[in-house]
């Protein structure tokens, strides 16, 4: 296997505001964009070429990346007018395809952090004798997944809705999101209309009997779609808990990236990043947070698990715990933001404007 097509078209709006400039492969993770990742995993696998299917924010991928000789692969672009759907989308790209027929062909999405062995997702693929072999993974708590049960040799068995009572969870296996395609069943999906594989493209293979295979592979697996995850993705990528071998330093409790000014007193914990000309002040305490390129960490300033816009400001002695700051915000000194708050790009917030606590 040497081609892959890569979904990165969505418009991420679960992770608004840091996707209202950035699509969201190309928000930051670990000091690089996301997807950067997401390559230098496929070509270590052995790919070699690889499409983008773009949409939302098309124009910002091949500057950045170009042809991908940097990574060592060869990269084209496909643009969708208008969005086609995970299926549509892989129907639109196989156009910039070389492999034939029966070869097979990677397809994965831009949101999922993983530690797939994707050498033996291909090798179950071609063993079995697949039409498309899934990567599937265990979860705690199924409700919010489509179920993917398989027989004991591993074979698809159903694709079932999200289970709305307890009797229906008949398995924690989930679709992770990495599929491997015989090029052929690619050209089976409609062409020029929105298709989703997960509700229409596999359901409708699977009645007609052809053979979908389930890789179980649950090392390392993260949904990238809410700012709370994409945040914890991050700190693991530097931590070392979820592998890349892109991550732009050695892994460990911080990463600082060239340019980036940190105070000698500053506290950096729990997989923190702090990005290119961004600057962390005297006394500032910062715990598994990502700090964008240009952002400005004022003195006494504490960030927990929080995500700090490209060229923003948290004022001195503000206290953000779980909480987003879109690019160019600024949150005025002795202000108090806890899970789930997200500002603006380009917002401000006056100083001591927002408290949880009493002005004790």
């Amino acid at each position: 296997m040497t081609e892959a097509i890569l979904l990165v078209g969505g418009k991420g709006t679960r992770l608004r505001p840091l996707t209202v400039h950035t699509p969201k492969p190309m928000v930051r993770a670990a000091g690089v964009p996301f997807l950067t990742h997401q390559l230098a995993r496929a070509r270590a696998a052995g790919v070699e070429h690889i499409v983008l299917a773009t949409s939302y924010l098309a124009e910002v991928f091949e500057p950045y990346f170009g042809d991908g000789s940097a990574l060592g692969l060869h990269l084209e672009y496909v643009t969708e007018e208008e969005p086609l759907g995970t299926g549509g989308a892989i129907r639109n790209a196989a156009a910039h395809l070389h492999s034939g027929p029966e070869e097979p062909v990677l397809v994965f999405n831009g949101d999922i952090l993983t530690g797939l062995d994707i050498g033996a997702l291909v090798r179950t693929h071609g063993t079995s004798g697949a039409d498309i072999s899934l990567h599937l993974t265990r979860v705690t708590d199924p409700r919010a997944y489509g179920l993917v049960p398989t027989d004991p040799t591993g074979r698809v068995t159903a694709f079932l809705e999200k289970p709305q009572s307890p009797e229906e969870i008949v398995t924690d296996q989930i679709n992770a999101g990495a599929y491997v395609f015989r090029r052929s069943v690619i050209d089976t999906i409609p062409a020029g209309r929105p298709v989703s594989v997960e509700r229409e493209t596999f359901p409708e293979l699977l009645a007609a009997g052809a053979h979908l295979q389930g890789l179980v592979d649950s090392t390392y697996w993260l949904d990238l779609g809410t700012p709370a995850a994409f945040v914890r993705g991050s700190a693991d990528l530097v931590l070392g808990r979820a592998p890349s071998p892109a991550v732009p330093g050695r892994c460990g409790d911080r990463l600082v990236l060239p340019t980036a000014t940190v105070a000698a007193d500053a506290k950096l914990t729990g997989g923190t990043v702090v990005g290119e000309g961004a600057f962390v002040a005297e006394g500032a305490r910062v715990f598994g947070s990502t700090i964008l390129p240009g952002a400005v960490i004022e003195p006494g300033a504490v960030i927990t698990d929080s995500l700090i816009g490209a060229r923003a400001r948290v004022g001195e002695r503000s206290v953000l715990t779980g909480t987003v700051i879109g690019d160019g915000a600024v949150v005025g000194a002795d202000n108090e933001l806890r899970e789930g708050v997200r500002v603006w790009c380009d917002a401000r917030i006056p100083a001591g404007a927002v408290r949880f606590s009493s002005d004790e």
